[in-house]
């Protein structure tokens, strides 16, 4: 398995990893740490900062500035590189100007940003290992490039099975395919009944799995995602929170005269273009009518997990999502053409 899509430079000595989810990072830092040691014992090439402790920049410098002893390299490991300072920074990276060609430096994300000096400085001269899945399609290609790479063959149904198990803990995959190759064998096909009894807990579904499935008109699938949130323990007043971000971008933008992406990513403070072209697409599609009755659906909601009523917030929250995600339903019902009528003219067969 690759746990990560690695740009720069073989002779490198300065290496960063980074991501969003800490299991991720954790996978990637491990197969760098294998490809940097080789060989070697890695209790005299590796030496740890940070794991645990307090980061001493000095004992970093230290470390980057001495030659190894016994071995021909030494990698540096700053865990949670996040947690040094601007002037930590600027302190190392002078250091670094004029490197020890024997010494690798690894920053491994986590504690915060990393300083943008050295981001600049791994991305200019070194090494960036990005543990990121990403999201949305790119997602589906991490996953799909990781299980071309797994000990194991799942097929079609198995590996869909997977991801939809794994939901945003995708941390996970590389304990399940290492338990499949030890129980069937390293080449091993699995099918679906086979990777069924390694899968364990469902794993969290990322929000817009929720508001994907109620714009869809599915509501089976959307009361899976919401069991799914709650079982990861999500609470009832931030999914209310993200239902109410959904719908009432729709509602600035239903009316707005916005015709373009860039107009609406712009209205709507949106980060990501793509981001916006759904919610510009789903508001046309849903319509006005529509989206103040989702609005209303999910105020009404939100009072009642408050208190309004003695209902179960759990029981709230299933009632609205099956409303949304009929409103979705019905608004793909009411967008088909009409039925075909006969030669008469009249609804019904065609005349003969």
């Amino acid at each position: 398995m690759t746990p990560a899509r690695a740009a720069g430079r073989s002779e490198a000595l300065v290496h960063l990893v980074r991501g969003d989810d800490p299991a991720l990072v954790a996978q990637a830092t491990r197969a760098l740490l294998a490809r940097l040691v080789g060989d070697l014992d890695p209790s005299l090439v590796v030496e740890e900062h940070g794991a645990g402790d307090e980061l001493d920049a000095a004992a970093i410098v230290d470390a980057c500035t001495t030659p190894p002893f016994l071995v021909d390299r030494r990698v540096v490991v700053v865990r949670d590189a996040g947690r040094l300072t601007a002037g930590d920074a600027a302190r190392l990276a002078e250091t670094l100007e004029h490197p020890l060609p024997s010494v690798h430096l690894v920053l491994v994300s986590g504690g915060g940003a990393i300083p943008a000096g050295l981001v600049k400085m791994a991305t200019a001269s070194g090494e960036v290992v990005d543990a990121s899945a990403g999201r949305g399609r790119d997602r589906g290609r991490w996953l799909a490039e990781q299980l071309r790479h797994a000990p194991v063959k799942l097929d079609a149904l198995a590996a869909r099975r997977l991801e939809e198990h794994l939901g945003e803990e995708l941390g996970r995959l590389e304990g399940v395919m290492a338990s499949l190759a030890a129980a069937y064998g390293a080449g091993a096909s699995v099918s679906e009944a086979a990777l069924e009894p390694f899968l364990g807990e469902a794993g969290v579904v990322p929000p817009w799995e929720l508001t994907d499935a109620i714009d869809a008109g599915d509501v089976a699938g959307a009361l899976r995602a919401l069991h799914r949130l709650l079982a990861a323990g999500r609470q009832a007043p931030a999914v209310i929170a993200t239902l109410h971000g959904h719908f009432s971008d729709m509602l600035r933008l239903d009316g707005a005269g916005v015709v373009s992406v860039d107009d609406a990513a712009s209205l709507l403070g949106a980060r990501s273009p793509f981001t916006a072209r759904k919610a510009l697409e789903r508001a046309r599609e849903l319509g006005s009518e529509r989206i103040g009755q989702a609005v209303t659906l999910v105020a009404g909601a939100d009072l009642d997990v408050k208190g309004q009523t003695a209902l179960p917030p759990a029981l709230v929250l299933e009632v609205l999502v099956a409303r949304l995600a009929r409103l979705g339903g019905s608004r793909r019902a009411t967008s088909r053409p009409p039925a075909r009528r006969g030669a008469s003219g009249r609804g019904g067969r065609t005349q003969r």
